[in-house]
């Protein structure tokens, strides 16, 4: 063979091996006007990878595209790539559990708001036990009298609730003052690059950072008077950042939210319908400004953390039963929720779940509004572990999608499965990077996926904790690992994510619609604006 004819070959190979590719495979779908987008974020991708990327920065050695999250964030804030990507219309954001969505300081703000919430520490704090110290959040009774003022005392008590404005006025000098109470709060909301890559750098450490965090957070969230505003928020910060439709994960427990008199005494149906309430609120607030197509609405997932016994979760089967009865529209599904590598598998629940559709039928609910199944499942390193089966046992329960799926690349079966029957993978690229599944976003199996024509819809999971607000983050973390991936292909993904969600027909027929006129003045724009730059 000639150096010619092997080129030639090489070329060919080349072409045809692309060419299954879903920006090839579907590209009839996008205009010309998209095409020339594509090649113009291309272009910029290749210069700010010598620009930004190949050059030192304070503190960030040895940077590089879709290098670890937490580390790399405030140089993807400099990039005009990332900029362009905060205003590209998203679609539909699948896999959200809704009390994780707020980032710490506001969620910290709106606690602030609330006299009756008052903050515990199991020390006293000072510079020496601040990294140490574990604390706890409560709103108490009106009457509830404090018996200290400071958590930072020498007389101060483990287990003693100050009030958290007191506590945060009264924090001393030496630790910041309240700007460093602010960074302390904020620091035990979330997960820092420190606890990420270095003291919790593997999978297992850092899922009891995110139990701790995540703990934390609830108790702030699921108070009433929090709770409103904190939905109203997590609605406001993710239309803004692109998204039409949500479909957010509510851990729902026999135990009621906290009221305003600091009693557990406001029912699922009451957290239900602040939601429904503050959906209405959104939808008017956006009409009145004209503007209308950004935003087709949300429902919710019915989740339970996998820790219960089986026989305990036919009491919330029944209950989200009776919550999909009151609100019809509202609720869209059933997940088990929680570190799959330690807490329980699906199989251990399997005469539950086996028996849901026969106990909905039996409840009154007709067969077009069962409730259906959409589980994590794989969200694991393992290979023929108890959590890597869940991905058998998920697909045999008939889950309309799975959360995560990060294991299912060592399954053709699988995989072959969830191509024919369009059952799409969330798949939530930064909280599997920062909870050590992968190392980098060039290491994730997501193109693995994507290139055998396994539907997958991109995910945030948990941004209060991995501070990745909205989607932009993630869908820029896949563009930027990639010489290949190109804004049509996260068109694709973004316009398939309404397809692969729990709206009726109708429903995403008209949101893919609305999500079509965006996004040709989405590449508009990129296209009007690059030749502006060039004139």
């Amino acid at each position: 063979m000639s150096l010619l004819e092997y080129h030639s070959k090489r070329a060919q190979l080349i072409a045809d091996d692309r060419a299954l590719r879903i920006d090839v495979v579907n590209g009839e779908r996008f205009s010309e006007k998209s095409r020339q987008a594509d090649v113009i974020l291309r272009r910029i991708r290749e210069e700010e990878a010598r620009s930004i990327w190949a050059v030192e920065h304070d503190e960030v050695p040895h940077p590089f595209p879709g290098m670890e999250f937490l580390t790399g964030k405030d140089i993807i804030l400099k990039t005009q790539l990332f900029n362009i990507i905060t205003k590209m219309p998203k679609g539909a954001l699948l896999h959200v559990h809704l009390d994780l969505t707020v980032n710490s300081t506001t969620l910290l703000a709106l606690a602030l708001q609330h006299p009756s919430i008052h903050i515990c520490a199991t020390a006293q704090v000072t510079p020496a036990s601040i990294k140490s110290v574990n604390i706890e959040f409560r709103p108490l009774p009106p009457g509830f009298v404090p018996q200290c003022i400071s958590l930072c005392l020498p007389t101060y008590k483990p287990g003693q609730w100050i009030p958290l404005r007191r506590a945060r006025e009264q924090f001393d000098a030496a630790l910041g003052g309240t700007e460093g109470f602010d960074r302390w709060v904020a620091s035990c909301l979330s997960i820092n690059p420190g606890e990420a890559y270095v003291t919790h750098n593997n999978n297992i450490r850092i899922w009891d950072k995110f139990r701790s965090a995540a703990r934390l957070t609830g108790t702030l969230v699921y108070f009433a008077p929090i709770w409103r505003a904190y939905i109203r928020q997590f609605f406001e910060d993710t239309i803004t950042d692109g998204v039409s439709y949500i479909e957010a994960r509510i851990n729902f427990s026999p135990k009621f939210m906290i009221g305003p008199d600091g009693e557990h005494n406001v029912p699922h149906k009451e957290w239900l319908s602040m939601f429904l309430d503050v959906l209405g609120e959104i939808h008017g607030d956006l009409r009145a400004q004209g503007r209308d197509d950004e935003f087709v609405g949300a429902k919710i997932i019915y989740t339970v953390i996998r820790n219960c016994e089986p026989e305990e979760l036919e009491w919330y089967l029944n209950d989200c039963i009776e919550m999909k009865k009151l609100f019809p529209d509202i609720i869209a599904g059933f997940d088990l929720v929680g570190d799959e590598n330690i807490l329980r598998p699906l199989k251990d629940y399997l005469p539950q779940l086996l028996s849901f559709s026969t106990l909905q039928s039996s409840q009154g609910l007709p067969e077009h509004h069962h409730i259906p199944f959409i589980f994590h499942a794989g969200e694991t390193l393992g290979d023929g572990s108890m959590a890597d089966d869940n991905l058998y046992d998920a697909l045999l329960l008939g889950t309309k999608r799975i959360g995560h799926g990060f294991s299912l690349v060592k399954h053709p079966k699988l995989m072959s499965i969830c191509r024919e029957r369009g059952v799409a993978l969330e798949v939530c690229p930064i909280s599997n990077e920062i909870l050590r599944l992968t190392a980098s976003m060039p290491m994730h199996p997501l193109p693995i996926l994507i290139n055998h024509g396994v539907p997958v819809a991109l995910s945030s999971d948990d941004p209060s904790l991995f501070q990745n607000m909205g989607l932009s983050f993630d869908f820029f973390q896949v563009l930027a690992a990639s010489d290949i991936t190109g804004l049509l292909t996260l068109g694709h993904i973004a316009r398939d994510s309404i397809q692969y969600s729990m709206l009726t027909l109708e429903e995403k027929a008209r949101a893919t619609f609305k999500w079509e006129e965006r996004w040709e003045r989405f590449v508009d724009e990129i296209v009007k604006f690059d030749g502006a730059q060039r004139n």
